[in-house]
C-alpha cells in the first residue's frame, strides 16, 4: 500500500532544498510512497503561521505532481488538505536553508507549515539545514543523512494512531541538520527539547531607520537542548507535543 505524502516549504518551489526532501524521501522508501509538492511560488520566509484571507489564492500546476501557491506555507497545506482529493499518511516541511531551532520556531514558515498539518490530524515533520559560511552549502548529501530519521518517523507514524478527529493533534517533529562538511558520513542523531533561550537583538537607528542585529552562531543556549546539539555538529529531533507551545 501506498504511503501518501505532501511536501511543502518556506523557501519556494523551486528551492534546491524542497527537492532535496523530494529526493530524500525516494531515497528512503522508493515506489513506496506517492508524492504531492505543493509549495509558495516564491520565498516566503520568516512568516510564520500566517495566512491569506483577502484575496483568493493562485494555484498553478509547474509540472506534474508540483505545485505553486502564490500564498504563505500554511496556506499551501491547507489547499492541499481542503481541495485534493487525498488523504494524506504525512507531511514533509523543508528542507529549509538555515536552522530553526529554539525561538525561532514562532516566527518558521517551515515549521507553521508542518505545524498546520499536525493540528489537522496528519503527522508532520520541519526539516531544516544549519549554515555556515565556513561550511559549504551543498544539499547532495542531504538523502544520505535524512534517511534513517525518515524510517524512524514513518514507523513511528504507522506504531501511533491517528487522531480519532481532526481537533486532536498528531505527531509533530523539528529536525534540524548541523553544518558541518557535507562528506561526512551520517552526523550523531540526537533527540532534545526546544531550546527557550531567547535570542539577543542590538538596535540600531541608522537616521530615521531601525535596524536590529543579532548574532546568530553565538546565540545564548540551553546545553543539551536543540541549538547547542545542532551547533555541536548533531542531527537534533525535537518531538513537540504541543504545537502551539515550545
Amino acid at each position: 500500500m501506498l504511503m501518501k505524502v505532501l511536501l511543502t516549504n518556506d523557501d519556494g518551489i523551486d528551492a534546491s532544498g524542497l527537492q532535496a526532501l523530494h529526493d530524500s524521501i525516494r531515497f528512503a522508501c522508493g515506489d513506496a510512497v506517492e508524492i504531492l509538492v505543493v509549495a509558495p511560488d516564491r520565498g516566503r520566509s520568516e512568516c510564520g503561521h500566517s495566512v491569506t484571507t483577502r484575496r483568493p489564492l493562485k494555484i498553478e500546476e509547474r509540472q506534474q505532481g508540483w505545485i505553486s501557491v502564490d500564498g504563505t506555507p500554511v496556506d499551501c497545506v491547507r489547499v492541499a488538505l481542503g481541495m485534493m482529493d487525498r488523504d494524506f499518511d504525512l507531511v514533509l516541511s523543508g528542507v529549509n536553508a538555515g536552522a530553526n531551532l529554539g525561538i525561532d520556531l514562532l516566527v518558521s514558515g517551515t515549521f507553521a507549515a508542518a505545524r498546520e498539518a499536525a493540528v489537522s490530524g496528519i503527522p508532520a515533520m520541519a526539516v531544516s539545514h544549519y549554515r555556515r559560511p565556513d561550511v559549504p552549502a551543498t544539499w547532495d548529501h542531504v538523502p544520505a543523512w535524512l534517511t534513517p530519521t525518515l524510517h524512524d518517523f514513518c514507523r513511528r507514524v504507522e506504531q501511533v494512531s491517528r487522531p480519532r478527529s481532526k481537533t486532536d493533534n498528531a505527531m509533530l517533529w523539528n529536525v534540524n541538520l548541523p553544518a558541518i562538511q557535507p562528506d561526512t558520513k551520517l552526523p550523531p542523531v540526537v533527540r532534545c527539547g526546544v531550546d527557550t533561550e531567547p535570542m539577543e537583538r542590538h538596535a540600531v537607528l541608522d537616521g530615521k531607520q531601525m535596524r536590529f542585529d543579532s548574532d546568530f552562531h553565538g546565540r545564548p543556549r540551553e546545553m543539551g537542548r536543540d541549538v547547542d546539539q545542532c551547533f555541536r555538529g548533531n542531527i537534533t529531533i525535537s518531538e513537540c507535543e504541543r504545537p502551539f507551545a515550545l
